[in-house]
């Protein structure tokens, strides 16, 4: 029997995962661990993905692009490293992302996250976790995006410094927080993955205007984006739209 997409994803998530544990214990640090990460990551899912889906394109953040992908219907948007700063300096809050995009929508998607030993997925959804109170929303680590600040001050939520977006899209996914506002861009490989799995756990996602997020774009920028709880969606998206620098 053909392995799943779901099943797929999953197993090179957590397989890459290992790859990069594996490395690190190995004794390496910092810019040097994480270039070496990113490129053992990424041969192995590119070399996998080849080899189960020879017939699909691969829009991986490591690898040349090329606009062929744009004549795929299926294309497999990958990061082997997500939060390359957070895995060279020995934290938790980094992950792997494999996900697959069908007619520009995210469809398949495993966010591993090797450092907390788990790998979530869109094939199986875990079920949400209350609210909590007082709401709680993630920033970066190192540049708290002024939108995020202005609507959590307007809402009353904790902000939750936290590394990188996949971390942050699981946190929520996982009930460590309530939302992720993100306006200081990122690209399809950043997170494609965590918006399949969200999606697939009944959360809210969308571009910080409401409108839908589309993959495999010639332009592979995506300047901001909203993961969070669905009856808080309304709420923050009008404050979004509020805000200005001068708020």
């Amino acid at each position: 029997m053909t392995e799943s997409d779901d099943r797929l994803a999953e197993r090179l998530a957590t397989a890459a995962g290992a790859i990069l544990l594996a490395l690190r214990a190995e004794g390496l640090e910092g810019k040097a661990l994480g270039q070496a990460g990113d490129e053992a990551a990424n041969a192995m899912l590119c070399r996998e993905l080849r080899a189960a889906r020879p017939d699909d394109a691969i829009l991986s953040e490591e690898e040349k692009d090329s606009a062929a992908r744009l004549a795929y219907r299926r294309v497999w948007i990958i990061d082997p490293l997500d939060g390359t700063r957070e895995y060279g300096e020995g934290r938790d809050d980094w992950a792997v992302h494999v996900a697959l995009a069908v007619d520009g929508v995210a469809s398949v998607g495993a966010v591993a996250l090797p450092g907390l030993g788990v790998t979530l997925t869109s094939g199986a959804p875990m079920p949400l976790q209350p609210a909590n109170q007082p709401l709680r929303m993630l920033v970066s680590r190192t540049r708290p995006a002024a939108e995020a600040v202005f609507v959590a001050e307007r809402i009353g939520a904790e902000l939750l410094a936290m590394g990188s977006a996949g971390a942050k899209a699981m946190a929520v996914v996982r009930g460590e927080a309530d939302i992720y506002l993100h306006t200081g861009g990122q690209y399809e490989w950043d997170n494609c993955a965590p918006v399949a799995v969200a999606q697939a756990a009944g959360l809210h996602v969308s571009r910080v205007d409401g409108s839908a997020i589309r993959y495999n774009c010639a332009d592979t920028y995506l300047p901001d984006l909203l993961i969070c709880r669905k009856e808080l969606a309304k709420e923050v998206l009008d404050l979004a739209a509020e805000y200005s620098p001068a708020s």
